[in-house]
């Protein structure tokens, strides 16, 4: 399984240029804070509607 993940990162690390990797940061940051953010509303709201 590691091999096969390694090969596969070290195949398409060449092809990946400065704004691809920019942009998948910018995404991953993107939907973390999003995630983050509805994981609190909802846990806010099911304290709410347990009371």
């Amino acid at each position: 399984m590691m091999g096969t993940a390694g090969g596969t990162f070290l195949s398409i690390v060449p092809n990946l240029s400065s704004d691809d990797i920019a942009k998948t940061v910018i995404l991953a940051t993107v939907g973390a804070v999003v995630s983050f953010t509805i994981s609190l509303l909802l846990k806010s709201l099911n304290k709410k509607h347990k009371k």
